[in-house]
């Protein structure tokens, strides 16, 4: 039985000879061209955009690199999803896809964290790994650098809340990467690529069946999945918050326990028939705004430092970090989270991070300190880690 693909932008699965092509419209040696159209999928899966008049569609061995187009007789390289008809990595079916669904709550700073960690990823964490960080499509690389990293680098803005998925017009597609970096094996090295799809899916997309269903697909089709939680939404967690904190207001917002029993259940809910199993896909909980939290820690505090500087993901770091979170979460009435996560997951770890290092200005600009992140990568290599698309040090 063939292997089983997943889109890196609408995450469907779908056989590799189903993947389709598209006529890349240039004159062929018959000294025809096809015309530009309407992608009519495109349009309807992704939402109407003037870059969607696109050369025709059509059917072939999608386990080919290329193909004939049947009524212009050129030759395309151009691969797309059978289902979404998105353009597919160079590729795509040959090195190994890894799909990250990030999920978090409202006022979390998600998109924030989501922003600092990629950036971090290509710059800091690069060099240390010797790895690198590539967006794999022009709207990919377009939406990071001017919606994302300029925004938050450049010009010091943070970021109004995240559109929700629940209207394809208000879509937000994945940012798709390329990860790589290289192996040492018994044949010497080797370079080793994963492609990572994030998917930041608002909070609210919880609340309605219509968005349910969406993220159902997105949930369930996920390697793996980084759930951002804000300690200041959690009540006995707020009061201890360092003075001058800026509070998240009440409207809107939902308890960290209710978003995780959501998410649970979405990912339940295609293990009808196995239910004595526990869900096997790895999810990071990821506690923000830690930087809130740094003068109630001990100074021997594994969260009060750094992660070791390191070519290689530090096993022992990572758990003495899940166990200070878990001890915290016992302080700010969060055990029934513990309680869930253990019930339910198979493979859960806890991080603590600071996306900023310190609060934003009233203005919603980033200090004048600049950005100082604090562990935020960790989440991350830890799902890549166990991926074994990174190196760790150490057993578990």
């Amino acid at each position: 039985m063939a292997k089983q693909l997943t889109c890196p932008h609408c995450y469907e699965g779908f056989a590799p000879r189903e993947i389709r092509f598209r006529c890349n419209c240039r004159l062929s040696k018959e000294g025809k061209r096809c015309p530009r159209v309407r992608d009519q999928v495109l349009d309807e899966r992704r939402g109407p955009r003037p870059s969607h008049e696109l050369g025709p569609v059509f059917t072939d061995d999608g386990r080919r690199p290329t193909a004939m187009c049947p009524d212009c007789g050129g030759e395309t390289t151009y691969r797309i999803c059978p289902v979404c008809h998105s353009d597919l990595p160079v590729q795509f079916g040959r090195v190994d896809g890894r799909l990250i669904a990030m999920v978090g709550a409202k006022a979390s700073g998600k998109t924030i964290y989501m922003t600092v960690l990629l950036h971090e990823m290509r710059n800091r964490v690069g060099e240390a790994f010797g790895a690198a960080l590539m967006g794999l499509d022009d709207a990919t690389m377009r939406r990071y650098s001017t919606d994302y990293e300029d925004r938050l680098y450049r010009d010091n803005q943070m970021f109004p809340g995240t559109q929700t998925a629940s209207t394809n017009l208000n879509r937000v597609d994945p940012l798709v990467f390329r990860f790589s970096l290289s192996r040492r094996t018994l044949l010497g090295e080797r370079p080793v690529h994963t492609v990572l799809s994030f998917f930041d899916t608002a909070g609210e997309d919880f609340n309605s069946r219509e968005s349910v269903e969406l993220n159902t697909r997105y949930l369930a089709g996920a390697d793996g999945i980084i759930l951002l939680l804000d300690p200041l939404q959690m009540p006995d967690a707020r009061d201890g918050a360092l003075p001058g904190t800026p509070m998240p207001g009440a409207e809107g917002l939902d308890a960290p326990m209710n978003l995780l029993s959501r998410v649970t259940n979405l990912l339940l809910a295609p293990r009808s028939g196995r239910s004595a199993q526990k869900i096997d896909t790895p999810i990071a909980v990821v506690f923000s705004k830690m930087d809130a939290f740094w003068h109630l820690l001990d100074k021997s505090s594994p969260l009060r430092d750094y992660a070791p500087p390191s070519p290689r993901f530090d096993v022992n770091d990572s758990r003495n970090v899940h166990e200070e979170v878990r001890r915290l979460l016992k302080d700010w009435d969060g055990v029934q989270i513990d309680q869930l996560l253990e019930n339910h997951y198979a493979r859960y770890r806890y991080f603590g991070v600071s996306a900023l290092g310190g609060n934003p200005t009233p203005d919603a600009r980033v200090a004048p300190t600049g950005i100082q992140p604090y562990r935020v990568a960790d989440p991350l290599l830890w799902l890549l880690a166990g991926f074994g698309s990174v190196p760790k040090a150490g057993r578990g």
